[in-house]
Protein backbone atom coordinates (compact mmCIF):
# COMPACT_ATOMS: atom_id res chain seq x y z
CA UNK A 1 0.00 0.00 0.00
CA UNK A 2 2.87 2.57 0.41
CA UNK A 3 5.07 2.21 -3.02
CA UNK A 4 8.00 0.29 -1.44
CA UNK A 5 9.23 -3.13 -1.84
CA UNK A 6 9.79 -4.68 1.74
CA UNK A 7 11.54 -6.97 3.40
CA UNK A 8 11.37 -9.05 6.62
CA UNK A 9 14.14 -12.01 7.62
CA UNK A 10 12.70 -15.66 8.40
CA UNK A 11 13.01 -16.06 12.14
CA UNK A 12 13.77 -19.51 11.66
CA UNK A 13 13.24 -20.99 15.23
CA UNK A 14 12.30 -24.15 14.73
CA UNK A 15 15.90 -25.19 14.24
CA UNK A 16 18.56 -23.59 16.79
CA UNK A 17 21.43 -23.21 14.71
CA UNK A 18 19.28 -20.99 12.42
CA UNK A 19 17.59 -19.13 14.72
CA UNK A 20 20.48 -17.27 15.45
CA UNK A 21 20.92 -15.96 11.65
CA UNK A 22 17.62 -13.58 11.02
CA UNK A 23 19.43 -10.31 12.81
CA UNK A 24 22.26 -10.54 10.77
CA UNK A 25 20.19 -11.33 7.71
CA UNK A 26 18.32 -8.01 8.38
CA UNK A 27 21.60 -5.77 8.90
CA UNK A 28 22.65 -7.61 5.47
CA UNK A 29 19.38 -6.84 3.69
CA UNK A 30 19.41 -3.10 5.22
CA UNK A 31 22.94 -2.75 4.07
CA UNK A 32 21.91 -3.94 0.68
CA UNK A 33 18.59 -2.20 -0.04
CA UNK A 34 19.62 1.05 1.95
CA UNK A 35 17.47 3.92 0.64
CA UNK A 36 14.60 4.19 2.65
CA UNK A 37 12.18 5.64 -0.49
CA UNK A 38 11.84 2.54 -1.72
CA UNK A 39 13.08 -0.01 1.00
CA UNK A 40 11.18 -0.57 4.24
CA UNK A 41 12.51 -3.02 6.82
CA UNK A 42 10.83 -4.95 9.51
CA UNK A 43 12.42 -7.12 12.66
CA UNK A 44 11.94 -10.65 12.40
CA UNK A 45 8.98 -12.47 13.95
CA UNK A 46 8.76 -13.80 17.66
CA UNK A 47 11.10 -16.16 17.54
CA UNK A 48 8.89 -18.91 19.28
CA UNK A 49 6.89 -21.75 17.92
CA UNK A 50 3.36 -19.24 17.09
CA UNK A 51 4.90 -17.27 14.99
CA UNK A 52 7.22 -20.47 13.40
CA UNK A 53 8.49 -18.39 9.85
CA UNK A 54 10.48 -20.00 7.49
CA UNK A 55 10.20 -17.62 5.03
CA UNK A 56 9.99 -17.88 1.32
CA UNK A 57 10.37 -21.18 1.12
CA UNK A 58 6.55 -21.27 1.58
CA UNK A 59 5.31 -18.10 -0.51
CA UNK A 60 4.31 -18.28 -3.77
CA UNK A 61 3.57 -15.15 -6.50
CA UNK A 62 1.11 -16.04 -9.41
CA UNK A 63 1.34 -13.21 -11.94
CA UNK A 64 1.29 -12.15 -15.35
CA UNK A 65 4.86 -10.91 -15.15
CA UNK A 66 6.84 -9.95 -12.36
CA UNK A 67 6.07 -6.03 -13.31
CA UNK A 68 2.40 -6.86 -13.12
CA UNK A 69 0.16 -7.34 -9.81
CA UNK A 70 0.27 -10.72 -8.61
CA UNK A 71 -1.19 -13.06 -6.01
CA UNK A 72 0.68 -13.42 -3.18
CA UNK A 73 0.19 -17.08 -2.29
CA UNK A 74 1.29 -18.25 1.31
CA UNK A 75 1.56 -21.32 1.99
CA UNK A 76 1.72 -22.78 5.81
CA UNK A 77 1.91 -26.09 7.74
CA UNK A 78 0.03 -25.83 10.81
CA UNK A 79 -2.25 -22.87 12.82
CA UNK A 80 -1.03 -22.27 16.22
CA UNK A 81 -4.07 -20.82 17.55
CA UNK A 82 -6.85 -22.69 15.39
CA UNK A 83 -7.06 -26.15 16.90
CA UNK A 84 -9.91 -27.51 14.43
CA UNK A 85 -7.18 -27.23 11.52
CA UNK A 86 -5.13 -31.01 11.06
CA UNK A 87 -1.55 -30.97 12.15
CA UNK A 88 1.66 -33.06 10.95
CA UNK A 89 2.14 -36.03 13.60
CA UNK A 90 5.40 -37.09 12.97
CA UNK A 91 7.68 -33.95 11.51
CA UNK A 92 6.88 -30.23 12.88
CA UNK A 93 4.89 -27.92 10.46
CA UNK A 94 7.68 -25.07 10.33
CA UNK A 95 5.72 -22.54 8.99
CA UNK A 96 2.86 -21.59 10.86
CA UNK A 97 -0.82 -19.46 9.41
CA UNK A 98 -0.12 -16.88 11.89
CA UNK A 99 3.29 -16.07 10.61
CA UNK A 100 2.25 -15.98 7.20
CA UNK A 101 -0.54 -13.42 8.05
CA UNK A 102 1.59 -10.88 10.17
CA UNK A 103 4.12 -11.03 7.22
CA UNK A 104 1.13 -10.20 4.75
CA UNK A 105 -0.03 -7.28 7.20
CA UNK A 106 3.47 -5.87 7.95
CA UNK A 107 4.46 -5.66 4.02
CA UNK A 108 0.93 -3.68 3.91
CA UNK A 109 -0.34 -6.80 1.62
CA UNK A 110 -4.25 -5.90 0.16
CA UNK A 111 -6.32 -8.52 1.13
CA UNK A 112 -7.99 -9.09 -2.34
CA UNK A 113 -3.68 -9.59 -3.59
CA UNK A 114 -3.12 -12.77 -0.71
CA UNK A 115 -4.27 -16.30 -0.13
CA UNK A 116 -2.72 -18.58 2.90
CA UNK A 117 -3.29 -22.39 1.49
CA UNK A 118 -2.84 -25.04 3.93
CA UNK A 119 0.25 -27.92 2.94
CA UNK A 120 -0.73 -31.19 3.24
CA UNK A 121 0.15 -32.60 6.88
CA UNK A 122 0.63 -35.59 5.31
CA UNK A 123 3.31 -35.07 2.95
CA UNK A 124 5.27 -32.77 5.70
CA UNK A 125 5.14 -36.17 7.74
CA UNK A 126 6.77 -37.83 4.65
CA UNK A 127 9.90 -35.25 4.70
CA UNK A 128 8.09 -32.26 2.91
CA UNK A 129 9.68 -29.79 5.52
CA UNK A 130 8.95 -26.75 3.18
CA UNK A 131 6.02 -26.15 0.36
CA UNK A 132 9.48 -25.73 -2.29
CA UNK A 133 10.02 -29.02 -1.74
CA UNK A 134 6.08 -29.76 -3.76
CA UNK A 135 5.49 -27.20 -5.46
CA UNK A 136 7.41 -23.87 -7.51
CA UNK A 137 5.16 -21.01 -9.10
CA UNK A 138 6.74 -18.79 -11.41
CA UNK A 139 4.52 -16.23 -13.80
CA UNK A 140 1.19 -17.75 -14.36
CA UNK A 141 2.81 -21.42 -13.82
CA UNK A 142 2.12 -23.26 -10.77
CA UNK A 143 3.82 -26.87 -10.56
CA UNK A 144 2.59 -28.47 -8.08
CA UNK A 145 2.61 -32.36 -6.72
CA UNK A 146 -1.36 -34.02 -6.44
CA UNK A 147 -0.63 -34.34 -2.91
CA UNK A 148 0.62 -30.67 -2.09
CA UNK A 149 -1.94 -29.24 -0.39
CA UNK A 150 -4.38 -29.94 1.83
CA UNK A 151 -8.30 -30.69 0.29
CA UNK A 152 -6.27 -30.21 -2.99
CA UNK A 153 -8.89 -30.11 -5.17
CA UNK A 154 -10.86 -26.92 -3.13
CA UNK A 155 -7.14 -25.51 -2.81
CA UNK A 156 -6.83 -25.36 -6.43
CA UNK A 157 -10.51 -23.95 -7.64
CA UNK A 158 -9.73 -20.87 -4.66
CA UNK A 159 -6.38 -20.23 -6.64
CA UNK A 160 -8.12 -20.13 -9.70
CA UNK A 161 -10.62 -17.45 -7.77
CA UNK A 162 -8.62 -15.31 -6.64
CA UNK A 163 -5.61 -15.19 -9.56
CA UNK A 164 -5.25 -11.85 -11.02
CA UNK A 165 -4.13 -12.01 -14.16
CA UNK A 166 -4.99 -11.66 -17.64
CA UNK A 167 -3.36 -14.74 -19.08
CA UNK A 168 -4.18 -18.47 -18.30
CA UNK A 169 -3.70 -19.65 -14.70
CA UNK A 170 -1.43 -23.24 -15.79
CA UNK A 171 -1.58 -25.23 -12.50
CA UNK A 172 0.10 -27.96 -14.07
CA UNK A 173 -0.69 -30.95 -11.32
CA UNK A 174 1.93 -33.94 -10.86
CA UNK A 175 0.08 -37.17 -10.54
CA UNK A 176 1.16 -39.72 -7.48
CA UNK A 177 1.02 -42.62 -10.26
CA UNK A 178 3.60 -41.07 -11.87
CA UNK A 179 5.68 -39.59 -9.45
CA UNK A 180 5.47 -40.84 -5.94
CA UNK A 181 6.14 -38.63 -2.71
CA UNK A 182 9.33 -40.01 -2.16
CA UNK A 183 10.60 -39.62 -5.59
CA UNK A 184 9.54 -35.85 -5.51
CA UNK A 185 11.63 -35.43 -1.73
CA UNK A 186 14.82 -37.68 -3.16
CA UNK A 187 14.90 -35.73 -6.32
CA UNK A 188 14.28 -32.28 -5.26
CA UNK A 189 11.70 -31.95 -8.54
CA UNK A 190 9.89 -29.03 -6.95
CA UNK A 191 12.76 -27.57 -5.34
CA UNK A 192 13.74 -26.37 -9.40
CA UNK A 193 13.26 -23.37 -10.31
CA UNK A 194 11.30 -21.84 -13.39
CA UNK A 195 12.33 -18.98 -15.03
CA UNK A 196 10.75 -17.42 -18.00
CA UNK A 197 13.08 -17.29 -21.13
CA UNK A 198 12.92 -14.10 -23.67
CA UNK A 199 10.28 -15.78 -26.14
CA UNK A 200 8.33 -16.43 -22.97
CA UNK A 201 8.03 -20.30 -22.38
CA UNK A 202 9.81 -21.52 -19.31
CA UNK A 203 12.40 -23.49 -18.26
CA UNK A 204 12.70 -25.73 -15.77
CA UNK A 205 16.30 -25.75 -14.35
CA UNK A 206 16.55 -29.28 -11.96
CA UNK A 207 19.12 -31.11 -10.53
CA UNK A 208 20.98 -33.78 -12.34
CA UNK A 209 18.83 -36.15 -9.39
CA UNK A 210 15.92 -35.59 -11.65
CA UNK A 211 17.52 -36.63 -14.45
CA UNK A 212 18.71 -39.70 -12.78
CA UNK A 213 15.33 -40.80 -10.92
CA UNK A 214 13.96 -42.37 -14.20
CA UNK A 215 9.98 -41.59 -12.69
CA UNK A 216 10.83 -38.26 -12.38
CA UNK A 217 13.08 -37.73 -15.75
CA UNK A 218 9.93 -39.25 -17.68
CA UNK A 219 7.62 -36.96 -16.16
CA UNK A 220 9.86 -34.25 -17.00
CA UNK A 221 10.16 -35.33 -20.45
CA UNK A 222 6.46 -35.45 -20.60
CA UNK A 223 5.63 -32.00 -19.48
CA UNK A 224 7.48 -30.40 -22.10
CA UNK A 225 6.05 -31.83 -24.84
CA UNK A 226 2.52 -31.13 -22.95
CA UNK A 227 0.74 -27.67 -23.68
CA UNK A 228 1.69 -25.72 -20.91
CA UNK A 229 4.86 -22.94 -20.51
CA UNK A 230 7.01 -25.25 -19.43
CA UNK A 231 8.83 -25.77 -22.76
CA UNK A 232 12.28 -26.67 -22.03
CA UNK A 233 14.49 -28.54 -18.39
CA UNK A 234 18.15 -27.96 -18.02
CA UNK A 235 19.53 -30.27 -15.60
CA UNK A 236 22.74 -29.40 -13.39
CA UNK A 237 24.83 -31.07 -10.47
CA UNK A 238 24.48 -29.24 -7.76
CA UNK A 239 25.46 -32.92 -5.58
CA UNK A 240 27.75 -30.33 -2.81
CA UNK A 241 24.28 -28.30 -2.08
CA UNK A 242 22.01 -30.91 -2.14
CA UNK A 243 23.66 -33.15 -0.14
CA UNK A 244 23.59 -29.73 2.88
CA UNK A 245 19.89 -29.79 2.05
CA UNK A 246 19.44 -27.38 -0.68
CA UNK A 247 18.84 -27.32 -4.29
CA UNK A 248 17.92 -25.04 -7.36
CA UNK A 249 15.51 -23.31 -4.88
CA UNK A 250 17.41 -21.60 -2.50
CA UNK A 251 18.29 -19.22 -4.83
CA UNK A 252 14.44 -18.80 -5.76
CA UNK A 253 14.00 -15.60 -3.69
CA UNK A 254 13.06 -13.05 -6.33
CA UNK A 255 13.04 -9.18 -5.20
CA UNK A 256 11.02 -7.79 -8.48
CA UNK A 257 12.27 -4.28 -8.70
CA UNK A 258 11.51 -1.46 -10.82
CA UNK A 259 14.20 0.66 -13.09
CA UNK A 260 14.30 3.37 -9.86
CA UNK A 261 14.35 0.63 -7.20
CA UNK A 262 17.00 -1.28 -8.84
CA UNK A 263 19.18 2.13 -9.26
CA UNK A 264 19.05 2.39 -5.57
CA UNK A 265 20.30 -0.73 -4.53
CA UNK A 266 23.85 -0.87 -2.89
CA UNK A 267 26.06 -1.11 -6.00
CA UNK A 268 28.79 -3.10 -4.36
CA UNK A 269 26.60 -6.30 -4.14
CA UNK A 270 25.38 -5.61 -7.89
CA UNK A 271 26.95 -8.81 -9.42
CA UNK A 272 29.82 -8.42 -12.54
CA UNK A 273 32.96 -10.16 -14.17
CA UNK A 274 34.98 -8.07 -11.94
CA UNK A 275 32.55 -8.46 -8.72
CA UNK A 276 33.36 -12.45 -9.51
CA UNK A 277 36.91 -12.26 -10.32
CA UNK A 278 37.33 -10.40 -6.67
CA UNK A 279 35.05 -12.99 -4.92
CA UNK A 280 36.71 -15.89 -5.85
CA UNK A 281 39.97 -14.58 -5.29
CA UNK A 282 38.49 -13.73 -1.59
CA UNK A 283 37.57 -17.40 -1.46
CA UNK A 284 40.32 -19.07 -2.51
CA UNK A 285 42.18 -16.70 -0.18
CA UNK A 286 40.59 -17.62 2.86
CA UNK A 287 38.70 -20.93 2.59
CA UNK A 288 40.45 -23.98 4.16
CA UNK A 289 39.99 -27.09 1.77
CA UNK A 290 39.93 -29.49 4.83
CA UNK A 291 38.81 -29.01 8.40
CA UNK A 292 39.80 -31.41 11.61
CA UNK A 293 38.40 -31.53 14.55
CA UNK A 294 41.35 -29.89 16.19
CA UNK A 295 40.89 -26.59 14.01
CA UNK A 296 37.67 -25.41 16.28
CA UNK A 297 39.68 -25.68 19.19
CA UNK A 298 42.54 -23.23 17.01
CA UNK A 299 41.69 -19.51 17.57
CA UNK A 300 43.33 -19.04 15.37
CA UNK A 301 40.54 -20.50 12.83
CA UNK A 302 38.03 -18.32 14.67
CA UNK A 303 40.50 -15.14 13.60
CA UNK A 304 40.85 -16.54 10.35
CA UNK A 305 36.93 -15.84 9.96
CA UNK A 306 36.98 -12.82 11.16
CA UNK A 307 39.45 -11.46 8.59
CA UNK A 308 37.48 -13.14 6.04
CA UNK A 309 34.28 -11.51 6.84
CA UNK A 310 35.81 -8.47 7.23
CA UNK A 311 37.31 -8.29 3.70
CA UNK A 312 34.17 -9.63 2.37
CA UNK A 313 31.80 -6.92 3.85
CA UNK A 314 34.60 -4.27 2.47
CA UNK A 315 34.67 -5.97 -0.56
CA UNK A 316 30.69 -5.52 -1.30
CA UNK A 317 30.41 -1.97 0.62
CA UNK A 318 28.32 -3.71 3.29
CA UNK A 319 29.92 -2.23 6.56
CA UNK A 320 29.54 -3.60 9.66
CA UNK A 321 26.82 -6.30 9.42
CA UNK A 322 28.51 -8.98 11.48
CA UNK A 323 28.02 -8.88 15.08
CA UNK A 324 31.77 -9.26 16.14
CA UNK A 325 31.99 -6.01 14.14
CA UNK A 326 30.28 -3.94 16.06
CA UNK A 327 31.52 -4.81 19.19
Amino acid sequence: LDGKVHFTAANLNNKFHRSLEPVTTTALLKAMFNDERYFSHHTHLPGQGFFGDEGAANHNRLCDSHADTGLELFIYGASSFNSALPKPVKFPARQTLEASQAIARLHQLKPENQLFIQQNPDVIDQGVFHNDVIAVANGNVLLCHEQAFLNQPSALKQIKQAYLGNKPLHIIEVPTNKVSITDAVSSYLFNSQLITLADGNMLLVAPKECQRNQAVHDYIQEMVLADNPVQQVRFFDLRQSMQNGGGPACLRLRVALNTDELAAVNPGVRFSEEKYTQLVSWANKHYRDSLSSDDFADPLLLTESYQALDELTSLLNLGSVYPFQQE
